[in-house]
């Protein structure tokens, strides 16, 4: 059984010091994209923290129960990829029929989960850790909720923003750029933690 104390490690290191958006600079696209309003960007967290818990968990069972077994682990890119793509068709039906609004608010940046960097990103670091199943799961819940942290502080930054005087060569996504580039460095003070 895995120790609570290295899990706990993992939590906070998954979603503060190593965050998947402001550390490893991996979905920035939805992170830069869906940012702009804090419903929407918590509407994608959710998303995002279910899928790759559960792209974590599946991902694990596959590498453990068949790649390693039958000594194909070269395919676990591939693997990967279809399991994440599986899953984000399971939440986009979810969506869809429970929350139309929030679906339609996603948009074009719900499929892109599939594409989303940290998603693969994560399952791979799991393998590559050699992570045990529920270590997998609990290190890509924590880095799911470190993106969701990040892009719900992006959003209600962004709101703000709105409403304020900003030099013209600064609009738009240039100031989200620097306001991303501010939280990156302000994410650093967390590596203090461990």
């Amino acid at each position: 059984m895995d120790n609570i104390k290295d899990l706990l490690v993992i939590l906070i290191s998954s979603s503060l010091v190593s965050n998947v958006v402001l550390s490893q600079f991996l979905g920035l696209c939805p992170f830069l994209g869906v940012s702009k309003k804090v419903k929407t960007a918590g509407g994608m967290g959710v998303a995002v923290i279910f899928v790759i818990t559960l792209a974590s968990g599946v991902a694990g069972v596959i590498n453990k129960y068949v790649l390693q077994r039958f000594h194909i682990q070269y395919l676990d890119t591939i693997v990967f990829i279809l399991v994440i793509a599986a899953l984000v068709q399971f939440v986009e039906m979810f969506l869809k029929k429970a929350m139309p609004s929030l679906y339609e608010a996603l948009g074009v940046y719900l499929p892109l989960i599939t594409t989303n960097c940290a998603v693969l990103g994560v399952a791979i670091n799991n393998e590559q850790a050699e992570y045990g199943i529920l270590t997998g799961m609990v290190n890509g819940f924590a880095t799911a909720v470190g993106f969701t942290i990040a892009i719900v502080i992006l959003a209600g930054i962004r709101e703000k923003i709105a409403y304020n005087d900003i030099p013209e060569s600064f609009r738009g996504m240039p100031i989200v750029l620097l306001t991303a580039g501010l939280m990156a460095i302000a994410f650093v003070g967390f590596s203090g933690l461990l």
